[in-house]
C-alpha cells in the first residue's frame, strides 16, 4: 500500500426524503488495499457504494478520484472504477467468453487485445475450462466468479465487491478469496462489503463498521479486537429475568459493558468464560431463566455486538 488514497470521501450524506440514508461519512481507498465495509441490512453501504462509485451524487460531501472531484458526471474518471453488484450481470443463453465479449466492447477493449484480456480474467477466475459453456449451465459459484472477471476485465484502480461470495460453493470463494488478494498485490484498491465477519477477518487489511448511516468504527482488525479487550455473552431471556441478570452482571469484575435488547442481555466481559460461569451460577440460585446462550470469543464479531448490540446478519 502506498500513503496516498486513490480515493478520497469526505463528509458525504445522503437522504431520501425524510430518510437519513448515510450521515457524514468520510473514507480514503488506498491502492493495493482491501478494506472491508460491515453493516446491517439498512446500515447505509448500498447508498456508500453508490456514491463512491460515481452511480449516485452526495447531497453534501466531496469525493475525488486521483485527486480530482468524482461523481456521476465525471465520464472519463469512470473508466478507473470497477462495480461487481450482488446481482449478476450476465446473460444465461451466453456464453462466459461471449458474456465477456460484450462487457470488453462496453470497456473499449477489441481485437486481439480483447481476446488477450478476457483469456487472462477467465485464467483468473478459474473458468478457462468452462469458457464456452452457455452462462446458464453454471452453478451459482461459477457465475460469482464470472461476474467479478467482468468487473476486472479493464483493469480498473478501484474495485467495489459487493456479497462476492453469497451463496457460493468452498472452491469458488477460495478462488474469489485468491483473486481479491492478487488484485490487491498487484495495486488495486478493494472495497469489500460481506455478511460474513470471517471473511472480513481473514481477507481485509482494514475495516470500516456502518450503523445507522455513520461509521463507527474503522481500523485493521485485529486493532479493533484488541480494543473490545475480551468477548460477548448472549443470553436470550424473558423480560424480568433480563433486566435482574443485567443488574447483577454490572456488579461482577471484568465486565465491560451490558447492553440490553429485545428478547436478550448483551455482556462484554474481559474473561467472558469465567463471566459465563457466574452468571449460570447466579441464574441457578435466583431462578432466572435463560431460553438460548451464546459464547462470541474475541473476534470481529464480537467487536460488532459490543458496538451495535446487534450481529452483522440482524436488520
Amino acid at each position: 500500500m502506498t500513503d496516498a488514497a486513490v480515493l478520497q470521501a469526505s463528509h458525504l450524506h445522503k437522504a431520501y426524503g425524510p430518510v437519513v440514508a448515510v450521515q457524514d461519512v468520510s473514507i480514503n481507498l488506498y491502492p493495493g488495499e482491501i478494506l472491508g465495509l460491515l453493516g446491517p441490512n439498512g446500515a447505509g453501504k448500498s447508498t456508500t457504494i453508490a456514491m463512491l462509485s460515481g452511480l449516485l451524487a452526495p447531497d453534501r460531501g466531496r469525493i475525488t478520484l486521483d485527486g480530482k472531484p468524482f461523481g456521476p458526471h465525471a465520464r472519463d474518471l469512470k473508466a478507473r472504477i470497477g462495480l461487481v453488484p450482488q446481482d449478476l450481470a450476465l446473460y444465461p443463453d451466453l456464453t462466459a467468453r461471449e458474456n465477456l465479449r460484450f462487457w470488453a466492447r462496453m470497456y473499449g477493449l477489441s481485437g486481439r487485445d480483447g481476446e488477450r484480456r478476457i483469456g487472462e480474467v477467465l485464467d483468473m477466475v478459474g473458468l478457462t475450462p468452462y469458457a464456452d459453456r452457455l452462462v446458464r449451465t453454471y452453478s451459482g459459484g461459477m457465475k460469482r466468479r464470472l461476474n467479478l472477471a467482468a468487473g476486472v476485465l479493464h483493469r480498473p484502480a478501484v474495485l467495489f465487491l459487493d456479497e462476492p461470495t453469497v451463496g457460493v460453493d468452498p472452491q469458488s470463494r477460495h478462488a474469489i478469496f485468491d483473486l481479491v488478494r492478487s488484485l490487491a498485490e498487484s495495486g488495486t484498491a478493494v472495497l469489500y462489503t460481506t455478511h460474513y465477519m470471517e471473511e472480513a477477518q481473514a481477507l481485509c487489511h482494514r475495516v470500516a463498521i456502518m450503523d445507522r448511516g455513520r461509521i463507527i468504527a474503522e481500523g485493521a482488525p485485529e486493532t479493533l479486537i484488541r480494543q473490545i479487550g475480551g468477548g460477548m455473552i448472549r443470553l436470550e431471556m424473558p423480560e424480568p429475568h433480563r433486566d435482574a441478570l443485567a443488574r447483577y452482571a454490572r456488579t461482577l469484575e471484568g465486565v465491560q459493558r451490558v447492553v440490553l435488547q429485545e428478547g436478550a442481555v448483551l455482556v462484554q466481559a474481559a474473561d467472558p468464560h469465567r463471566t459465563l460461569l457466574d452468571l449460570l451460577h447466579a441464574a441457578g440460585q435466583r431462578r432466572w431463566r435463560i431460553q438460548a446462550l451464546r459464547l462470541v470469543e474475541p473476534n470481529l464479531e464480537a467487536v460488532f455486538l459490543a458496538l451495535t448490540g446487534k450481529t452483522l446478519r440482524d436488520g
